[in-house]
């Protein structure tokens, strides 16, 4: 770099890759601040067969990091991690680089300790993020759940959630019931297991009504028993736009692990902007947002059975009020519009034009003030 650069944003992924876009890109997008952004090698994972087929992509995105370190900008924000192969050691050195360093989380990293590859094993998430957390001068949290672990090592955390924009959502024009009826899930290959949790439930709806199941997100079958009754479709901008107000009940499974508990509750948040009744496991965020948005939190697979079953032998009326009123809260709680003035606050960029955020998101512990209220959580005892 020839000269010093003033903001500069690092994330291990590029814009097709779900965290990196709506925790990054989506908010760069919205700003009219130029940042110089550095995304590793772009993809949308790092899998380490991936990386290993190209070595010398690898040399340069870790050269370009000691080259924005040596640069010490001005602003930094580092999102999840710099590098798939740093233990903490980039991390470190990047945001202690920056007269501000911001650190942006939104899973629960510091429980994840990389058991199921030798790679994770080498370069654990766990770590790097309690060293991104020990240097960075602020840290923003996608949920209270992370930001008040984060507080009990950090006196400066601002819980800012996973946004959504309700003009990437069709909404949904019509409540009647498909034929045969439609539930539907979204998200990576990788998230896909936990409809095998529920695999049960979702065989019997499917021979008491019939109803199949549209998986957005990979055409690889990996579910067994269950694909039967699967139809899937890739995932793209375009398809997402459009595959949610095309289903009758959106699905979200979760196991009962310290990383559920973590999850940003984003796909319960995509449902609602399409205005697409819903149940979720009430997990962590989740049970707040259940709570919001008036929909059922099954937590065994009788439950699940039972869900699902009352959502479809609903009136179409109720379900129509039940997917509008989520549709509604999506937007005035947790759309861009609506957190991008808190956003560009604690980063410190110019205020941008918009109407105020709630003063907290009302999912439990920490309390999260607005920017200009002092001390930014409140731990919860450890």
């Amino acid at each position: 770099m020839d000269r010093r650069p003033r903001h500069c944003v690092i994330t291990p992924y590029g814009p097709g890759a779900g965290s990196s876009r709506v925790r990054v890109f989506e908010w760069l997008d919205r700003v009219g601040t130029e940042f110089t952004v550095s995304s590793y090698l772009s993809l949308s994972n790092a899998a380490p067969s991936r990386l290993a087929r190209r070595p010398l992509s690898l040399a340069r995105a870790e050269l370009r990091l000691g080259a924005i370190a040596r640069a010490r900008p001005e602003r930094l924000l580092l999102h999840r991690e710099a590098s798939p192969l740093s233990r903490g050691g980039w991390e470190r050195r990047l945001l202690a680089s920056a007269d501000l360093s911001v650190y942006d989380f939104d899973d629960a990293l510091q429980w994840d300790s990389g058991e199921d590859s030798l790679v994770r094993r080498l370069a654990p998430k766990a770590g790097k993020t309690r060293e991104a957390l020990r240097h960075a001068d602020r840290v923003i949290a996608g949920n209270a759940v992370l930001a008040d672990w984060a507080c009990r090592s950090h006196d400066d955390v601002r819980v800012i959630p996973s946004c959504v924009c309700l003009e990437d959502y069709l909404p949904k024009a019509s409540y009647s019931l498909h034929d045969p009826p439609r539930l539907g899930w979204i998200g990576s290959p990788h998230n896909e297991a936990c409809l095998a949790l529920i695999a049960d439930a979702l065989t019997e709806v499917h021979r008491r009504t019939g109803a199949r199941l549209t998986l957005v997100g990979t055409t690889a079958p990996s579910l067994g028993g269950i694909e039967s009754l699967i139809d899937r479709v890739p995932w793209s901008p375009e398809r997402q736009r459009t595959a949610l107000a095309a289903m009758d009940v959106g699905l979200m499974p979760l196991p009962a692990t310290p990383y559920s508990h973590g999850k940003c509750g984003y796909k319960l948040l995509q449902y609602a902007a399409a205005g697409l009744p819903a149940a979720a496991s009430p997990l962590g965020v989740n049970a707040g947002l259940l709570s919001e948005l008036g929909m059922p939190s099954p937590r065994t697979p009788d439950e699940w059975l039972c869900a699902i079953l009352a959502l479809l032998d609903s009136p179409s009326d109720l379900r129509g009020r039940m997917g509008r009123a989520a549709r509604e809260t999506a937007g005035r709680r947790y759309s861009y519009d609506a957190w991008l003035p808190r956003w560009a606050a604690t980063l410190e960029l110019p205020e941008p034009r918009g109407r105020p955020i709630p003063t907290e998101v009302r999912t439990g512990r920490p309390q999260i003030r607005g920017p200009d209220e002092g001390a930014s959580c409140t731990p919860s005892t450890p």
